[in-house]
């Protein structure tokens, strides 16, 4: 009797978190990140990527390597990300501070897809300066991403970029929520972000690597953007699919006092 009661709490549970997805509109929000990520995000990186003093290859190896990609594939992606070398020269500071602002609006969907998925009230507009931030960070972790994988390889570089990824993406929700939500609450989704990556990689290692071949023969261009945007949009879905399952792991496993919403220390700081 009592482990049918157990398996219906298990199935129960799993109700909730497959509704908590159908209302926050998981799909959706995954495809507008993989739409931001190209239109606003990956020209701010490229540009950055031109100026790299350490001529790692910048976004197109992380790219790259996120993807699993390799050989012709990789080299397919690379073509048609890394800009010539002249971009620097020819793009004007008042083009680097507007591509700076185009990459603010891509953290403000993340923070509100964040603060939508904890049942907060959005940010007010003065406190933009934690986007700016967020994203100068995200670039730096992204960054050290490729210089890891130049340093590390096998079990030492997953256990490096598992640790790291697992620290951003815990501290970024912290960081965009303004502290509302407590440290502890935040990690379980910290850790199925970086769990879900891990299988995302490896899925485009499988898949993506050959259909980047595939289409770049039949489609061109066009045929290997779409398989990018396809990749985007599976990140963007692993992204706030973590975050959503962590709170619904703190939910289930940490009984708040308040209804649908965590215990937390509300706070007000800017």
């Amino acid at each position: 009797m009592k482990r049918t009661v157990l398996e219906w709490e298990h199935r129960l549970a799993a109700l909730t978190l497959v509704r908590r997805g159908r209302d926050l509109e998981l799909m959706h929000r995954a495809m507008g990140f993989a739409t931001l990520s190209l239109v606003t995000l990956a020209p701010l990186l490229i540009f950055i990527a031109a100026a790299d003093p350490l001529g790692e290859g910048g976004f197109a190896s992380w790219l790259v390597d996120g993807m699993g990609l390799s050989g012709r594939s990789a080299r397919a992606v690379s073509d048609i990300i890394n800009p010539p070398v002249r971009v620097i020269g020819t793009t004007s500071v008042w083009g680097g501070v507007l591509l700076a602002v185009f990459g603010v609006s891509f953290a403000g969907s993340v923070q509100n897809g964040y603060e939508r998925i904890w049942g907060l009230p959005p940010g007010p507009w003065h406190r933009v300066w934690r986007q700016a931030t967020w994203l100068a960070v995200m670039t730096a972790y992204l960054y050290q991403e490729i210089l890891n994988g130049h340093e590390f390889h096998g079990p030492p570089r997953i256990a490096v970029s598992a640790t790291t990824g697992a620290l951003f993406f815990w501290w970024g929700q912290r960081f965009l929520l303004g502290g509302q939500v407590p440290w502890r609450a935040l990690l379980p989704g910290a850790l199925a972000t970086m769990v879900g990556l891990g299988g995302l990689r490896y899925f485009s290692y499988l898949v993506f690597t050959p259909l980047i071949v595939d289409n770049a023969v039949s489609y061109g261009t066009v045929g290997i953007v779409l398989v990018v945007t396809s990749w985007l949009t599976g990140v963007g879905f692993v992204v706030f699919g973590g975050a959503m399952f962590g709170r619904w792991f703190w939910d289930h496993h940490h009984r708040a006092p308040q209804a649908g919403r965590p215990a937390q220390r509300q706070s007000h700081a800017s």
